[in-house]
């Protein structure tokens, strides 16, 4: 799944246990400027340096796979369901982080209708 947003935040490297580490990621995402939603991803391990080159601000496309899993609480026996967006690539568009994606080299058009030149030895 993919997304573009403008980052909001984004957290140092988190150690949650010696062999663990997460880093989080939060999007501004504004299909309605009225009321935008804030979305937060996380990469993992060595995804985490995914964002080493993203700076609030930015404008950004966020590749990432949508994870799920169940919980039971030892003390109620209920169970409870955690989502996760975890990160698998960062495409800085715009922005502090990164530059802006250069414009495609391409020759200007040629005008077809012109007509041919004196010179013309073409034989078609």
């Amino acid at each position: 799944m993919d997304i573009k947003g403008k980052v909001h935040e984004v957290s140092e490297v988190m150690n949650v246990t010696e062999t663990f580490r997460k880093r989080e990621l939060v999007l501004e995402i504004a299909e309605n400027p009225q009321y935008p939603e804030y979305v937060k991803f996380e990469a993992i391990q060595d995804r985490c340096s995914l964002m080493d080159p993203v700076k609030v601000g930015d404008d950004v496309e966020v590749f990432f796979n949508l994870k799920g899993r169940p919980w039971t609480d030892p003390k109620t026996g209920r169970k409870n369901y955690f989502n996760t967006l975890q990160i698998w690539r960062v495409n800085v568009l715009t922005g502090q982080g990164g530059m802006s994606a250069p414009a495609p080299q391409y020759a200007p058009p040629v005008d077809m209708s012109a007509a041919p030149g004196e010179d013309d030895d073409l034989p078609f």
